[in-house]
């Protein structure tokens, strides 16, 4: 671990289909060759030249991929990644079989929205080459990885964030133990169902509220900085009053729990908060990509330290 990764080396990247291809992406645009381990190759090269074909690339990284169903051994890879379901036993159990597979010395990065990284530390045969990595669809446009580490793998997270920002075209942040992502849309979600529940919104309501208002300015500054435009005496006063009738649930709100119990996955099987048909799933994914690369062009027009 002591050698910096470079954009050409050799990446194992392993994920279902849909989850990892924008990220393949990502990895191929940066000049990495890509070896990719997921249960459904066709899927994965389905979604992958879908969105090369956005780019104008179909066919373009053909040299540098190689795709399979089965893992085999890895040991020229120095970076693995691994983007899987949130199951703490599934995970470890997926690292462990990991390591007669790779190099001793490769640095393994894997998803973690609610369970600790040290956790997956625990019981790993190397727990310094062991970080968390949080990426969000489409992962090709979007500026956000978020690195979690512990005071044993800081050095990984590093080098980590300095191969996101020179190559993946991402903002990297690292954060200890615990993504932070989740939590902060954890929370407004929580509290956008206890309107709902309560009879104070409708979903509708609730979702031209965050649009027209935070998410109008937020991809600008972020929440603090936020605070800080409008006024952060204002917000902490308003904070003061308002903070005792927020919602302290520690249970799924009942409005989530109707759309769960409804068998709603959202626009996997056209059903969530709306209803969708398969027109409109389509239409939604479609305007997704193409509203990844205008707001992502309009975010670098304002770089984060944007006086600096």
């Amino acid at each position: 671990m002591d050698n910096a990764i470079k954009n050409t080396d050799p990446v194992l990247l392993i994920g279902d289909a849909a989850l990892i291809a924008s990220t393949a992406v990502c990895l191929l645009t940066a000049g990495h060759y890509l070896n990719v381990g997921t249960p459904n190759a066709a899927e994965f090269n389905e979604f992958l030249n879908k969105h090369l074909k956005a780019q104008g690339k179909a066919g373009v990284y053909q040299n540098q991929l190689v795709v399979s169903s089965t893992l085999t051994t890895y040991h020229d890879c120095k970076l693995v990644i691994a983007i899987t379901h949130e199951n703490a036993g599934d995970k470890q159990q997926l690292l462990n079989s990991l390591v007669p597979l790779i190099a001793p010395n490769a640095v393994v990065a894997i998803n973690t929205e609610s369970i600790p990284l040290d956790t997956l530390q625990a019981g790993f045969d190397n727990p310094a080459r062991l970080i968390g990595l949080n990426w969000t669809e489409p992962v090709h446009t979007s500026l956000f990885l978020e690195v979690i580490s512990t005071d044993i793998s800081n050095d990984t997270a590093t080098k980590i964030v300095a191969l996101a920002n020179s190559y993946w075209g991402k903002d990297a942040y690292i954060v200890k133990n615990d993504g932070i992502r989740s939590r902060l849309i954890s929370a407004m979600a929580r509290e956008a169902s206890y309107l709902v529940d309560n009879g104070y919104a409708s979903a509708e309501d609730i979702d031209r509220a965050c649009r027209n208002d935070a998410g109008y300015y937020l991809p600008f500054c972020g929440n603090c900085r936020y605070m800080d435009l409008m006024g952060t005496y204002a917000y902490g006063m308003v904070m003061k009053d308002l903070n005792s009738d927020l919602s302290k649930d520690t249970q799924l709100p009942q409005f989530m729990e109707q759309v769960l119990d409804a068998g709603g996955q959202g626009m996997q099987n056209n059903k969530g908060f709306y209803n969708y048909t398969d027109e409109e799933v389509a239409k939604w994914k479609e305007v997704t990509e193409k509203f990844g690369y205008q707001i992502r062009a309009i975010i670098e027009k304002y770089p984060f330290n944007y006086n600096k």
